[in-house]
Order: C-alpha cells, then sequence, then structure tokens
C-alpha cells in the first residue's frame, strides 16, 4: 500500500461524518482504505486506542465489527466506481449501506498491534453485492466476514429513516 495515495473515503466522501471512516469527523477514527498493488483487494490499517479494550489486553468485539462494516462498504463501493470505470468521488456519487454484516470471530485480537483489514467483492458487483473481509492482527487471521452491502440512492436515506420518505 502506498501511503502517498489518497484514501478512498478522502476521494469520494471527504465531508463524511460516519464515526468509523468520515474523513471529516471531529473525533472518529477517519479510517483509510487504499486499493492492494495486486488491484483485486481493498486494504485498511487501523491500530486500535485503549479507549477499544474489551478484555484486558483484547480489542472490544464491537470496534471489529464497526472496522469490518466500514472498510467493506468503501470496499464495495470502489468496486462500483471501478466496474463503471470512474474515479471515486467523481458525479453521480456512489453509496451503499450494510444490508447483512456476518463476522466469525476467530481468535482474541490483541491491543497494541496494528491490525489490517483486507477486502473484496465476491462475485458479480451489483445492486447488492457480497464482501469478504479479514482481519490481522500481524500474522494472524483473528475475524472474518462475509457480508452483503446494497447499492443505494443516498439522497433519501436521512428522510426514509426518519419517516419523511
Amino acid at each position: 500500500m502506498n501511503s502517498e495515495v489518497t484514501a478512498l473515503q478522502d476521494l469520494g466522501h471527504p465531508e463524511g461524518i460516519c464515526y468509523g471512516c468520515g474523513s471529516a469527523h471531529p473525533r472518529g477514527l477517519r479510517l483509510k482504505s487504499h486499493w492492494h498493488e495486486d488491484g483485486k483487494q481493498v486494504i485498511c490499517t487501523h491500530t486500535p486506542g485503549e479507549d477499544f479494550t474489551g478484555w484486558p489486553g483484547l480489542v472490544y468485539g464491537g470496534l471489529i465489527a464497526m472496522l469490518i462494516d466500514c472498510h467493506s462498504n468503501w470496499t464495495v463501493m470502489a468496486y462500483h466506481y471501478r466496474a463503471e470505470g470512474r474515479e471515486p468521488g467523481s458525479a453521480p456519487r456512489i453509496g451503499c449501506v450494510t444490508g447483512q454484516l456476518n463476522i466469525r470471530y476467530i481468535k482474541p485480537t490483541p491491543m497494541g498491534v496494528e491490525l489490517t483489514l483486507r477486502a473484496w467483492v465476491e462475485g458479480e458487483v451489483g445492486r447488492k453485492s457480497r464482501v469478504i473481509c479479514e482481519v490481522w492482527a500481524g500474522e494472524v487471521l483473528t475475524a472474518s466476514a462475509d457480508s452483503v452491502f446494497v447499492r443505494v440512492d443516498t439522497a433519501g436515506l436521512e428522510a426514509a429513516a426518519h419517516g419523511r420518505s
């Protein structure tokens, strides 16, 4: 991964306010996802702060879920842009939401270790796309997810969520 390459989040939604991946969230994690040099995987690294301790010395499982959710969503959006031959952030903006988040916690995830998330779309890129995401603590696979993300028109999401659609 080239640290000089602009993150998908910064290209696709620089004013994003998601706690996990929003570039503009004042106190959020501001995750940064990038295409891997293999052109198939999207990679993100993150070292959890002490606020995200679950059991002593272990990462809180809810944080792992958030990392997977945010990174997988950016993975599927990157695949959509690529399938359309466009750069992330080009108009019209592509938006996806989580349809199913299926996580398997394989081994305890230690605190104080940089985590690497590796994700890719499995199968067709469509309105509903399947994303596989792995969480690695060094050389140890600690969690994996097999999830579904749905492409949506983001303009109406807030209104629909508040019953105004």
